[in-house]
């Protein structure tokens, strides 16, 4: 049988890559392609614990970088092996909102962690599991800014503790993203996410049937 594909977005808050990541899903599945939906952290029930942990938990100490860095890896770690590797072997595709390229900008570019040692952290998290095609949706941080406004007025919610990290930090996300998709063209693509989005989901769209079909 032959092997899925694997398909990553990702992006800086509010970039759409939640909401984008299901519809492609779904595009595929209409296409007839078996599809698997995973999200990160989580996806799986440990995956999901340090979700919880790394997002909403509050301490009476900060979880510095290298923690951070760690629990991202242990909650993926269990995601490739559990979820991941299994679905592709069965000739599935998976697709990821977030992956590996999270950990590299965030706790990497934005909190400084060294990229060498983080590249070690993939190694034995991630393994052979590196996806295909990787989509950055792009968005400037007043954009973003707005738009995380808008979600949780919507709903009630609070944002979550990358969410609250101060501007520079999220300009520093999306500069890391937009290095990255510069230094691995052949698996990185950079997309907008500003405009209409359907006019998103169809640039998408383009890039993932361009690329692996």
């Amino acid at each position: 049988m032959r092997r899925g594909r694997f398909i990553s977005l990702e992006g800086p808050e509010g970039c759409g890559k939640s909401t984008h990541a299901r519809w492609l899903a779904e595009r595929l599945e209409r296409e007839g392609i078996s599809v698997v939906l995973t999200r990160e952290p989580g996806g799986t029930p440990i995956g999901e614990a340090i979700r919880e942990l790394l997002q909403h938990r509050t301490f009476p100490d900060p979880i510095c970088a290298e923690t951070e860095a760690l629990l991202f890896s242990a909650s993926r770690a269990q995601l490739v092996r559990q979820v991941i590797l299994p679905a592709l072997a069965q000739g599935r595709w998976v697709i990821a909102d977030r992956f590996m390229d999270s950990t590299t900008v965030y706790q990497g570019y934005a909190r400084g962690l060294d990229l060498r040692r983080i590249e070690m952290l993939h190694r034995i998290a991630v393994g052979e599991a590196i996806p295909d095609l990787t989509i950055v949706l792009d968005v400037d941080v007043e954009t973003s800014a707005r738009r995380l406004h808008e979600r949780y007025g919507t709903h009630g919610a609070t944002l979550d503790r990358l969410e609250r990290e101060d501007r520079a930090f999220h300009e520093r996300v999306r500069a890391g993203y937009h290095d990255l998709a510069q230094r691995e063209p052949h698996r990185v693509r950079l997309i907008s996410s500003v405009g209409e989005p359907g006019q998103v989901a169809e640039q998408i769209w383009r890039e993932v049937w361009n690329a692996l079909r």
